[in-house]
């Protein structure tokens, strides 16, 4: 599964005789979504919202990044490439390509964290022994050790713990059935606490998912058909995304709470409740995973070296498992809404690129066919951060956190918009000065 430096193809195609079995690769993307991160954020919603305001919620905040997680993963199948890499020909150049590569690694160090607290958490009131930071400790190096063997451990772990944490799901929600009215849940127009805006919701909802939409890249490069990537975006969108949420909303309508062992021990007990803290890992080693491979790309560009992926994610494990020891699970709710701001331009930027002006695709056919990378790619796009930065502006003023103090719309799929729409504009304003129909800035040897 990996290259010659064993690093799962950091900064390098991966070749056709590697690609894996499409179930594989589902279970994998099953298992990143259907997780308790998801169950923390339905039972977010399900505290703040009705049942079917919950559930709009979700479509909107997930289900719409669908065509952009099938667009993207389609496009790294094809190339063999992760997101990081992939950027360098997709809009964002050398440069670019090192700024998505150290936002996407921090916001994953940082879901690191997050992951790594709850289980920690939970691990301390299961066991009831040691500390939280002394669980946090054990944990975030246990998870460590997982990742640093590759995709290959990756989904070992995900063929064990997909299932355990899909059973206990089906557990709690028999139990959940089989003692509460669910017709009254659905039809109650009262959330279970304080109500939460719809903006602010649909934007936490996409702020789980465009992670996951936008790293779909470092799963599906290892599959063998864009055909594949469909198949496993929407699978695991329905499975992973919706199902799991509206169970999780369900839950906190029926029990009044939206902290996520509470309602897992009243409905199946330790075992149940263990098994779901356990999940955690599978989340977790993906988080760190691609990560490292954020860091690989990022490094490389600054300093025209090739550091190993198994090193990096050592560093990033020990760092993410500080900051879970610091308590960043305190900050999960504005940690999503700042990253479903600031990240969904990326996507945006590179479909635009890579789909519709196809600037670099035919370097890319030709290099595809001989098993290599394109000897160049521009040092940087100018067009390319200016947009980037005046959608991250744009997603941020028009919501909650912005000078305002309102949601205008709904701010991720704000920024997205405005990202693809400007990126586009500005690409073709600058083709006309130019006098040219395809628009390449300075080039660079990209291994340099």
């Amino acid at each position: 599964m990996a290259n010659k430096t064993g690093e799962d193809y950091s900064l390098a195609r991966v070749p056709l005789g590697a690609r894996r079995p499409f179930y594989e690769v589902l279970i994998l993307r099953i298992g990143s979504l259907a997780c308790v991160s998801q169950v923390m954020l339905g039972a977010a919603l399900g505290y703040g919202l009705t049942f079917w305001q919950a559930f709009w919620a979700t479509m909107l905040g997930s289900v719409i990044l669908q065509v952009v997680s099938w667009a993207l993963g389609a496009a790294a199948c094809r190339e063999g490439m992760s997101i990081s890499l992939l950027s360098r020909w997709a809009g964002f150049g050398k440069l670019g390509s090192a700024l998505i590569g150290g936002a996407i690694a921090i916001s994953l160090m940082g879901w690191f964290g997050v992951q790594n607290g709850f289980f920690a958490d939970g691990m301390y009131k299961a066991t009831n022994v040691l500390t939280p930071g002394t669980w946090s400790l054990i944990t975030g190096i246990t998870v460590t050790i997982i990742t640093v063997y590759g995709y290959r451990f990756l989904s070992i772990t995900a063929n064990i713990s997909t299932p355990l944490f899909l059973l206990a799901l089906a557990w709690a929600t028999y139990n959940l059935l089989s003692g509460q009215d669910v017709g009254a849940l659905i039809s109650s127009t009262e959330p279970s606490g304080p109500r939460m805006s719809m903006p602010a919701a649909i934007t936490m909802v996409a702020g789980g998912f465009i992670i996951a939409a936008v790293t779909t890249p470092d799963i599906s490069r290892f599959m063998k058909s864009p055909k594949e990537v469909f198949w496993m975006t929407l699978i695991g969108t329905f499975f992973g995304e919706l199902l799991v949420n509206m169970i999780a909303v369900l839950m906190a309508l029926a029990l009044h709470t939206y902290q996520v062992f509470d309602l897992m021990m009243t409905l199946t007990g330790l075992i149940g409740a263990s098994i779901v803290i356990f999940s955690t890992i599978k989340m977790n080693d993906i988080n760190l995973y691609s990560s490292s491979l954020g860091f690989s790309t990022l490094l490389n560009a600054i300093f025209n070296k090739h550091f190993d992926r198994r090193y990096l994610t050592w560093v990033i494990g020990i760092f993410g498992t500080i900051a879970s020891m610091l308590g960043i699970l305190d900050n999960f709710i504005g940690f999503l809404i700042y990253l479903g701001i600031a990240i969904p331009p990326v996507a945006g930027i590179m479909v635009v690129d890579y789909y519709l002006l196809k600037r670099d695709r035919k370097e890319l056919d030709t290099t595809r066919a001989q098993g290599v990378l394109p000897s160049t790619c521009e040092a940087f796009n100018p067009i390319t951060l200016v947009v980037w930065g005046i959608a991250v502006v744009v997603g941020w003023v028009s919501s909650e956190l912005g000078p305002f103090n309102v949601d205008i719309g709904v701010p991720a799929l704000n920024s997205l918009v405005i990202g693809a729409v400007a990126y586009w504009l500005g690409m073709r304003w600058q083709g006309r000065v130019k006098g040219v129909d395809t628009v390449h800035f300075r080039k660079v040897n990209h291994s340099d």
